[in-house]
């Protein structure tokens, strides 16, 4: 009379034990979801033209990754310690003469947090496995007491789980808001400044890199004499080609002003007609090196 009850009960509860089980995978199969996408777009380089293509290979390299693996991307990668310094520049394999872009995001910890952030996701990792491949090692599930203890088991492993897969999002939100703000600052007149002019945020300027020492050489190439070209006459040459390179975007109040304060240039006063005129050419180290 009792066997029934008993085996209708044990049936019960072991399918509690599935439901709970599949929790937890489900929860688990989140996690790498998301784990992946970290992974994949934390970090970019390449050239321009291929950046899509690379992405695709990043995405097809980290699907079949296991939970493991991907820990170990994430971690000293996107998670890293607050004293590993600047990352070495994303694009410095990049190809000679080709547009190239590099883009890096990171999560940076203490010393502390980073050490217990790696034995934590240690942890999953060890509970992912033992979930999957060891869990009827574990726990009796033909006996009562057994399953309640496997119940038990699963509902601490589902709160831990869920524990890390909040924290992954939060990470993820942070990321998805550093690149939403990285795209505007892209489209930005900053970044166009900076890109195209040598100007940074702060006004400072990069003079190698800026577009009105590029159009002050090119201007050489068309008004040089003996090597020397006409301070003035390039001024108005650039100011018709390129009415957007002018000495005031530069923070100067006039052409010879740009040829001194670059540093790029060599610059010297010759008589013409009777008038004292400034002539520059590019410093010989300076033209070899751009």
């Amino acid at each position: 009379m009792t066997t029934l009850p008993t085996a209708g009960a044990l049936q019960a509860l072991q399918h509690e034990v599935q439901r709970l089980l599949g929790r937890c995978l489900l929860r688990l199969q989140q996690y790498e979801h998301l784990i992946k996408a970290i992974v994949v777009h934390h970090e970019i380089a390449g050239p321009a033209h291929a950046l899509e293509s690379i992405r695709a290979a990043r995405v097809a390299d980290t699907a079949s990754k296991t939970l493991g693996a991907l820990v170990g991307n994430l971690v000293g990668s996107y998670v890293v310690t607050d004293d590993v310094g600047a990352p070495a520049e994303v694009t410095a394999n990049a190809p000679e003469n080709v547009i190239s872009f590099g883009m890096r995001m990171h999560l940076s910890l203490s010393a502390e947090d980073y050490s217990r952030t790696q034995d934590d996701l240690k942890e999953l990792v060890s509970l992912r496995n033992n979930l999957v491949h060891h869990f009827i090692d574990h726990h009796d599930l033909w006996s009562l007491d057994g399953c309640r203890g496997a119940q038990d088991a699963l509902v601490a492993a589902y709160s831990r789980i869920d524990q890390h897969f909040e924290q992954l999002r939060g990470w993820a939100e942070h990321m998805d808001q550093a690149r939403r703000l990285t795209a505007e600052f892209v489209q930005s007149d900053a970044f166009h400044d900076l890109v195209v002019n040598g100007i940074a945020p702060d006004g400072v300027v990069d003079w190698p890199a800026a577009g009105i020492v590029r159009a002050l050489r090119e201007a050489t190439g068309e008004l040089a004499v003996d090597g020397w070209a006409p301070v003035a006459l390039a001024g108005r040459w650039i100011a018709e080609r390129h009415p957007d390179q002018l000495p005031a975007k530069y923070g100067c109040s006039s052409w010879r002003q740009v040829v001194h304060e670059s540093r790029l240039f060599e610059l010297r006063y010759r008589e013409v007609d009777g008038q004292r005129a400034a002539w520059y050419r590019a410093k010989q180290d300076s033209a070899h090196s751009r």
